[in-house]
């Protein structure tokens, strides 16, 4: 199944600006000092887990360490994924002290609950220097088996090979640019995948033909595309996380910066195919630069018997 209702979630213990990732990530700034950073993430935080429960999604709340100092443990969806198989995978990170993220018991809270039959485990390729960092660097079709990726510092190409190789994807490979002509750093900053709707930022790829094949794989996979231009991008409307409440109804998860960037005909588009929510986490993504879909780890273990 494409979505899932079961998400995981980490509270911050010292969430701050990050320099071991601002190095190519354009969207982070440092706006507040550590400890108010802190504050105003846990508000937010606090905020966006309540609203997604009363949306009746489950949501798995870990409470973050304040040691080792893990700056970025809000985003724990880089470093590991789930499958529906069983299937556990571990990323290699190209931030040093994001790798640390492995060791504060996230793993032990899953294997509680859910039957984890294999465990893939990629982290050793960062002694290569080769990066994949889940699914931020890959925006993933699970019914068709598709790995959406552009090329990054944090997206190789053979990392992405040993994914696909191991769990039987085929990948969907381009360049993305920000409107300075930088690498966009992680796929999910600039497309996301639902049941029937995808929204992505085609202007976003430069190259002509690649922007062709994607559109065509999303199209011929039976997505309805809703596009993005520059200024959307920015306020992190292609990053938005499409989950389902406990009834299988569609709820596309979104910041309120990607929600107010939206054209009163884009908030129709994506109504016809699914119930917005809109959390509020501004100072989040400000510092940290990842917004709503980087916050969420999507389960889709089996349930323990």
């Amino acid at each position: 199944m494409q979505t899932t209702n079961t998400v995981l979630m980490i509270r911050p213990a010292r969430f701050a600006f990050n320099p071991d990732t601002a190095v190519n990530n354009r969207f982070q700034q440092a706006v507040l000092c550590p400890e108010q950073a802190q504050q105003k993430a846990l508000e937010e935080f606090d905020d966006y887990v309540q609203t997604l429960r009363q949306h009746g999604v489950e949501v798995l709340v870990v409470q973050d360490t304040p040691a080792p100092h893990t700056p970025d443990s809000i985003f724990p969806n880089n470093w590991w994924s789930s499958h529906a198989d069983g299937s556990l995978v571990l990323y290699p990170m190209e931030g040093h002290n994001r790798r640390l993220e492995r060791d504060k018991g996230v793993l032990q809270t899953l294997e509680q609950r859910f039957a984890i039959n294999k465990t893939i485990d990629l982290s050793h390729l960062e002694q290569q220097n080769l990066f994949l960092e889940g699914t931020g660097s890959m925006v993933l079709d699970r019914e068709h088996q598709i790995s959406y990726a552009c090329h990054s510092g944090r997206t190789h190409s053979e990392a992405l090979r040993q994914f696909a190789e191991r769990l039987g994807y085929r990948v969907c490979v381009f360049h993305a640019v920000d409107r300075h002509q930088a690498p966009i750093y992680h796929s999910n900053v600039m497309m996301s995948v639902g049941r029937d709707l995808s929204v992505v930022c085609l202007q976003a790829l430069p190259d002509g033909q690649e922007r062709l094949t994607l559109e065509r794989s999303l199209r011929d996979t039976g997505k309805d595309i809703l596009s993005l231009d520059y200024d959307q991008l920015e306020a992190f409307a292609g990053n938005m996380l499409e989950v389902h409440d406990k009834d299988g109804n569609p709820l596309l998860v979104m910041s309120r910066s990607a929600w107010k960037s939206l054209l009163p005909t884009q908030r129709q588009h994506v109504e016809r195919y699914t119930r917005p929510v809109v959390v509020s986490i501004d100072h989040i993504e400000r510092i940290g630069g990842g917004s709503a879909r980087c916050m969420l780890a999507e389960v889709h273990l089996p349930v323990r018997h």
